[in-house]
């Protein structure tokens, strides 16, 4: 009950502040994975004295520019997916809902991204550049030795995890308070828009990676 009191306080909020709110926690977020742990590894320090280094720098700073505008064209999308699925299925969840669904659902991958920072801060404190990059916790690919497996599996096998899930529950919860409806139809709407496509963009991904 608390859980659902909680998430319906975010969907009574204003989006703006909502969104302003996950914009601004995710550039903390990245500020602290950026200069804590990336800055300390050897590879940021070899390129720091080279001239890939300010290129580097470049393309760091348009990923603190980028945040706004990302969240922006995702849950813009999948806004429309989750639209066109309930009016696929005949209930009445205005666009606008949809945006404060996938507005709100979007909060729970802060918490992987907080669980990296800590695991490199005081688990792990010593990583290349290159397991910061590919560690995701609770992904497939995290169970994995990511070595053994071709690069064009690691974007999907990082995607595969719990919070992904996650989220996919966080959905069907909204359609399902706006739509009041069964929660089967909720889970049906979902499992048959945003689910669907999410799984065939993975697909589309391994066969077109090169």
């Amino acid at each position: 009950m608390q859980t659902a009191a909680f998430l319906d306080s975010f969907y009574q909020a204003k989006k703006r502040l909502t969104f302003i709110l996950l914009c601004l926690i995710a550039f903390l977020l990245l500020f602290a994975k950026k200069n804590f742990i990336e800055a300390e590894t050897a590879a940021f320090e070899f390129l720091q004295d080279r001239p890939e280094g300010s290129f580097f720098q470049i393309i760091n700073a348009l990923q603190y520019l980028s945040i706004p505008i990302i969240y922006l064209w995702k849950v813009t999308v999948i806004s429309f997916v989750v639209w066109v699925g309930c009016f696929t299925f005949g209930y009445r969840v205005t666009y606008s809902n949809c945006w404060t669904i996938v507005l709100t659902a979007e909060f729970i991958f802060i918490i992987p991204e907080l669980i990296k920072i800590i695991w490199f801060l005081f688990i792990e404190t010593d990583p290349t550049f290159r397991e910061v990059q590919v560690f995701y916790p609770f992904s497939i690919l995290s169970l994995t030795d990511y070595d053994s497996i071709s690069s064009r599996y690691h974007y999907p096998l990082k995607a595969l995890n719990i919070f992904e899930i996650g989220y996919w529950l966080l959905l069907i919860r909204g359609v399902h308070a706006f739509a009041k409806k069964e929660i089967k139809i909720a889970v049906l709407i979902v499992a048959c828009s945003y689910v669907l496509l999410f799984l065939l963009w993975l697909a589309f991904y391994i066969a077109v990676y090169n």
